[in-house]
């Protein structure tokens, strides 16, 4: 009887075939497109956790417990002390640590060399250029010049910032910041490189100086407001963090060890709303394909309405013939899914080696990604199955009800319809 049904569903679809055709196509169209959609929401996703972690907040980072309550403020009075007895403690057990202090400033141009004089607030991060490359990744991003060396009054700046003020290689500015202890103090510093960054946050704001430089100036020595950890890619950050308050023992400060999730907590909710959207996404693929394949089975049963009664006049059980018409729905879900998710692979394919540029959007608008330009595709056997699994089941389900409504009707009538 299954093979008998199988057959003779596979024969009627072969009688309407430019329906069935027309109906497999918006199905395969629809799929592909939640494919390629959901692909650059993956790769993107997977590009910006890297750049987070690369460019941003690395793996894991010890802060004063303080600090976290007023890091809008970035107060310098809240710091680590002691930095390189903790890092080396740090370094005894494989973590592989660089300090960093983060401060607000004012930065004034000269007219001497931008043309005009004028000043901007900024955001300076204070690094150490012996260790703060074997944590973050910024050795590949420089464009122009070099970086700045231990102990000099020298300044990398991201290559957006650079472009907004027209600042080039060999330009002094000035960095007006309030010191630990409320005194504020002025530093010249010659701009020495530009760096062109993956993560569009660093590019807009990016200005590094060397921490030793800062900490004669601002009062900072041996002292930082964080201390950030690499960790392999493979590496469980949580539990990194949970280890590192054992390695740095119970001392005078209370300190706080922060993931990258923690610390990027608003851009993952921004990612949590992009994943239901594509849910969303999905969701009306499937309802376009549900009205198509609606509208196809309620036309096959209105024309086969007499062939329907022959049927169950020659004794065919009603839920046989239901599950006669699912199973031909379902073969037009099922060309589809195969069309749909064969075409979506093979622009995938694309989308993973080369990607999309979206860089004229990235350079004037904020979308919360940290991707500069190129939004790349990812794979994921996941998403695949569940779209064709998605597109065959719901073919199916859909045919149920213009089926059941159909079967109710008496055979007379079935047999008068014309």
């Amino acid at each position: 009887m299954v093979r008998f049904l199988l057959a003779l569903a596979c024969k009627n679809l072969l009688r309407y075939k430019r329906r069935t055709v027309i109906t497999s196509v918006a199905i395969a169209v629809g799929l592909a497109l939640f494919i390629i959609i959901d692909s650059i929401l993956i790769g993107v996703n997977e590009d910006s956790v890297r750049n987070i972690r690369w460019h941003e907040t690395s793996s894991v980072r010890i802060m004063h417990a303080d600090y976290w309550k007023d890091r809008l403020l970035m107060p310098l009075e809240v710091h680590i002390s002691d930095v390189q007895e903790k890092i080396g403690l740090l370094g005894e057990h494989g973590l592989t640590a660089t300090p960093r202090i983060t401060f607000s400033a004012q930065m004034i141009l000269h007219a001497e060399d931008f043309g005009e004089d004028g000043n901007l607030p900024v955001v300076v991060t204070a690094v150490d250029p012996r260790t703060d490359n074997s944590v973050f990744r910024f050795e590949e991003t420089l464009i122009d010049g070099r970086f700045a060396t231990s102990g000099s009054n020298e300044l990398v700046m991201g290559s957006w910032l650079a472009q907004d003020i027209r600042a080039k290689v060999g330009h002094w500015v000035s960095l007006v910041a309030r010191g630990n202890g409320g005194f504020f103090e002025a530093m010249d510093m010659q701009i020495v490189g530009i760096v062109n960054c993956p993560n569009p946050n660093v590019n807009r704001s990016l200005i590094m100086v060397p921490i030793d430089t800062v900490g004669i100036y601002l009062d900072m020595e041996d002292l930082a407001t964080e201390i950030d950890v690499a960790l392999p890619a493979s590496a469980d950050p949580d539990e990194a963090a949970s280890r590192i308050p054992g390695i740095l023992g119970n001392g005078e400060q209370a300190l706080a060890v922060m993931t990258w999730r923690e610390l990027s907590s608003e851009y993952l909710a921004v990612i949590g709303m992009e994943r239901k959207s594509s849910s969303i996404i999905l969701f009306l693929v499937f309802l376009i394909a549900a009205v198509g394949i609606s509208n196809t089975m309620i036309m096959a049963i209105n024309e086969r309405t007499r062939e329907l009664g022959m049927m169950r006049a020659l004794g065919m059980p009603d839920p046989l013939i239901q599950v006669l018409f699912i199973i031909e729905s379902g073969g037009i879900g099922l060309l589809g899914s195969i069309s749909g998710t064969v075409l979506g692979s093979v622009a995938n394919i694309f989308l993973v080696r080369n990607g999309i540029d979206f860089g004229f959007l990235m350079r004037m608008n904020d979308f919360g990604y940290r991707v500069q330009g190129i939004f790349r595709g990812a794979w994921s056997v996941q998403s695949l199955a569940t779209t064709f699994a998605a597109g065959v089941v719901l073919s199916m389900l859909v045919a149920w009800i213009p089926t059941r409504r159909a079967i109710n009707k008496d055979i007379p009538a079935c047999l008068r319809h014309q």
